[in-house]
């Protein structure tokens, strides 16, 4: 075995570095680690459909969304703890109720208007409600949520309800830097309410040209009717042009309820123009959401095209588009174009989108 020396003058540099080391507080700095938060989602729009804008105070997060869908489920966020956003809104019948008009709220009274559908709301950027009264997902949530005849909280209760549970506060503060506040409730259920996507309807698959899926003759002959005669409201991949129109359903405006909801469109903005109008719903998913128009009145489809081919009521208010060129409002429609057209209609089912669990209830 070779044995190494080392010089002296080796050693004495060791003894001196020992001794500096020793005598300073010497730490090793440990890199810095990501501050946790919440994770941004890039929302997939489907083929065809316009592009989404979101609230810059309210981006689209996974835990956000998350939130957003617990509360939506959660009937403990209503005056009576037995009321939530899902008993007025089934994801099987495609977020709608399934009545004319519901009775599901605290009071047990009947409302005023019919439950619309909730899906594609991303795009609803055009005044929400079928008045349009509400600017955005964020600021519509109060209204269900306060409604003494829905869920009845008050926000001083809903801030307590939130605040003194463990589990919504850990993980509001996850999904937003300031915790359980009642303005995150509205920004959570909003989030949840924007990932509500239907675009998985037989038509769709027929529209992006899948491998395999065709429309029979009959369901191509209704969509070719839909698109010459429905389109000028009806209008886009998302059919709907997400504006208010009086389609003649009444002749009689003297509203004399106290919040004068009859009045449509007019209610909020005071213009003769908007007297009677009210929101287009989409025809997406239009098969499984009857009864129809604001207040329920047509229970089928059927009826609905009876009444634009035969029921417009003639009013100064009534949308010039149904006039096309007759001095009497109306579509003329055959029976035999009525029936395409429903065969059509029901191709707009999105059996994925009622199916899919994350849009279901989070917990039993």
């Amino acid at each position: 075995m070779v044995e190494k020396s080392f010089p002296k003058r080796f050693f004495s540099f060791v003894l001196i570095t020992g001794a500096i080391l020793s005598s300073c507080d010497f730490q090793i700095e440990e890199p810095e680690l990501p501050q946790p938060g919440p994770t941004f989602i890039n929302m997939k729009v489907p083929e065809g459909f316009p592009t989404p804008v979101f609230q810059e105070s309210n981006p689209l997060t996974k835990e956000g969304v998350e939130l957003g869908r617990r509360l939506f489920y959660d009937p403990n966020i209503s005056a009576n703890g037995k009321v939530s956003c899902a008993s007025c809104h089934s994801q099987h019948l495609a977020f709608s109720d399934g009545v004319a008009l519901g009775n599901h709220g605290v009071s047990g009274n009947t409302l005023e208007r019919h439950s619309p559908t909730l899906f594609n709301m991303v795009w609803m950027n055009n005044g929400l409600f079928w008045d349009g009264g509400s600017k955005n997902l964020e600021s519509q949530a109060f209204g269900p949520l306060t409604h003494a005849d829905e869920m009845g909280m008050s926000l001083q209760g809903l801030d307590a309800k939130i605040s003194s549970n463990p589990d919504y506060v850990e993980i509001f503060f996850e999904a937003y830097e300031d915790g359980p506040t009642v303005q995150n409730v509205a920004k959570a259920l909003a989030l949840f309410q924007k990932t509500l996507v239907s675009a998985g309807s037989k038509y769709d698959r027929y529209f992006r040209q899948e491998e395999n899926v065709r429309l029979s003759s009959l369901e191509l002959k209704g969509l070719e009717l839909v698109r010459n005669n429905c389109s000028p409201c009806h209008s886009g991949e998302l059919f709907t042009d997400n504006q208010f129109h009086n389609n003649g359903l009444d002749d009689d405006f003297s509203d004399l309820s106290h919040e004068k909801i009859f009045l449509g469109r007019y209610r909020i903005t005071f213009r003769d123009e908007d007297m009677g109008a009210y929101k287009t719903p989409s025809l997406r998913n239009v098969a499984i959401t009857a009864p129809y128009m604001h207040d329920g009145r047509f229970g089928n489809l059927g009826q609905v095209l009876d009444h634009y081919s035969d029921g417009i009521k003639d009013t100064p208010y009534t949308s010039r588009m149904l006039y096309s060129e007759q001095p009497k409002p109306g579509i003329s429609l055959t029976y035999d174009d009525k029936i395409a057209i429903i065969a059509f209609l029901k191709t707009l089912t999105d059996l994925e989108f009622i199916e899919n669990p994350e849009f279901s209830k989070p917990y039993e």
